[in-house]
C-alpha cells in the first residue's frame, strides 16, 4: 500500500503537468495500492473551508466548486484513519522526539500502523 501525503493531494487537486506526471508515476500500482489518510484530509479542509470563509461572489461559487472536487478525489480514494494503533505510534514518535511537524507525524504513524509507504516530497 502506497500512502499519498497532503502535497501529494493538493498537486492532485491542483492539476496540470506536476499532477500529470504523479498520476503516471501512479500508475505502476492499482489503484486500491494508492491510499491517503484523514489527517490529510483535515489539512486540506481547513485550507478549503477558511477560503470559502473569505470568498464573495463568484469567487465564492469558484470556492463552492473547488470544494467540491476535493470531496470528489476523497471519495474515490481509500483514507486511512487515525485509529488508536496509529495514536500509539504517534505518541511512541513524540517521546522519541522526531523533529517534524505534528500533523506529518500522524501521517508517519498512520503509514506505519498499516505498514504502508508514505511517498513524500518531504526530505
Amino acid at each position: 500500500m502506497y500512502l499519498l501525503n497532503t502535497d501529494h493531494m493538493s498537486i492532485l487537486e491542483r492539476g496540470g503537468t506536476p499532477a500529470l506526471q504523479l498520476t503516471l508515476k501512479l500508475s505502476a500500482w492499482p489503484e486500491s495500492q494508492i491510499v491517503t489518510t484523514i489527517v490529510s484530509y483535515e489539512e486540506q479542509c481547513k485550507g478549503w473551508l477558511a477560503k470559502t470563509a473569505r470568498e464573495r461572489d463568484a469567487a465564492l461559487i469558484r470556492a463552492y466548486v473547488q470544494l467540491g472536487q476535493h470531496l470528489e478525489i476523497y471519495a474515490g480514494m481509500i483514507v486511512l484513519s487515525y485509529d488508536t494503533s496509529a495514536h500509539a505510534i504517534f505518541q511512541t514518535l513524540q517521546s522519541q522526539r522526531v523533529r517534524i511537524g505534528t500533523q506529518d507525524l500522524k501521517i508517519a504513524a498512520i503509514a506505519l500502523a498499516n505498514d504502508a509507504t508514505l511517498l513524500t516530497r518531504n526530505t
